[in-house]
């Protein structure tokens, strides 16, 4: 049973991924707004719909280290998996410098974070403070959009605006179902063989939650999609940090075990300056920059387990 959940939710993450970008695409191009925001947005909220999902549950049921390394774990898989493999499919294009400045974002988020797990203890009051740097966010982010960038042609947008509409509300639909079966069938089988909760939250669960931002980006990529591909990792990552882990935490305070602080959050934020490097000095990722981060994610996995 576990493992047709596991089918299952590979299956709705795909559908609903295809879904998404074109639905979000055919927005973008009919109502002038920048796919860069369609992607930092719409499909970035709604691609980080899975963690927030897993982690409240996770909190409400007594598994802090499940619901902080869903956020942590997701964050860094994001980066090293889901943009390595999307550079593997096809080279992402750097676009613009709106995309550098919300991954200044990203990274920023991310460093907040330390003072937070610092005091060991995540409360309603920094889950607030979270949440209301991602209603700035989005703020600025809708006041200040970034220039149009001309699109490369490959894929061919709904009829309509109402169309465009049900695509994405179908594909988010899909992409929350798929990710809930799929975990749940993961942390199953990873329990029978008696995983620790953090290492399930950072890699089984990060992952699967993870899943609608893989299929969502490599789909992007196969469409040559750069800006969709990278705006909906990045947004996808400052979502999770301001809005899932502050919703959480209002909801139920979350103990931070000490690993989170020594650890894991030094890593999501290496690697947020990483990429953030990245983008101020390339102008494309390649295929060598993806296989470097796949290689950099065993590597992350493999140290994890201690």
């Amino acid at each position: 049973m576990d493992y047709l959940l596991l089918l299952a939710g590979l299956v709705g993450l795909f559908l609903g991924g295809e879904a998404l970008v074109r639905g979000s695409v055919g927005i973008a191009r009919r109502m002038a707004i920048p796919p860069l925001l369609i992607g930092l947005t719409v499909v970035g909220f709604g691609t980080s719909t899975p963690e927030l999902l897993v982690s409240v549950d996770a909190a409400w049921r007594g598994s802090p280290d499940i619901a902080l390394g869903n956020i942590v774990g997701s964050n860094i898989a994001n980066i090293l998996l889901i943009i390595g493999l999307s550079a593997l499919v096809w080279p992402i294009k750097v676009m613009g410098a709106t995309l550098k400045r919300d991954t200044a974002v990203m990274t920023l988020a991310a460093l907040a974070l330390v003072p937070i797990f610092a005091l060991g203890d995540m409360g309603r009051l920094s889950g607030f403070i979270l949440f209301a740097g991602l209603v700035a966010y989005l703020v600025w982010a809708y006041v200040q959009p970034g220039e149009i960038v001309v699109e490369e042609e490959g894929i061919k947008p709904p009829a309509s605006a109402l169309i465009s509409v049900l695509w994405v509300i179908g594909g988010l639909v899909a992409l929350m179902a798929g990710a809930r079966f799929l975990v749940d069938g993961a942390v199953s089988i990873a329990r029978d063989y008696g995983i620790s909760e953090a290492f399930i939250g950072l890699t089984i669960v990060a992952v699967g939650t993870s899943l609608p931002e893989l299929a969502t980006s490599l789909i992007a990529a196969f469409r040559r999609q750069s800006e969709i591909a990278i705006g909906n990792i990045v947004g996808s990552n400052i979502f999770n940090i301001l809005g899932i882990l502050g919703v959480t935490a209002m909801i139920a305070p979350i103990p931070v075990a000490s690993r989170f602080l020594t650890f894991d959050l030094p890593i999501m934020i290496a690697l947020s300056l990483v990429l953030t490097g990245l983008l101020l000095t390339q102008k494309v990722i390649g295929r060598g920059v993806g296989v470097a981060m796949l290689a950099g994610y065993g590597a992350y996995v493999w140290a994890a387990q201690g």
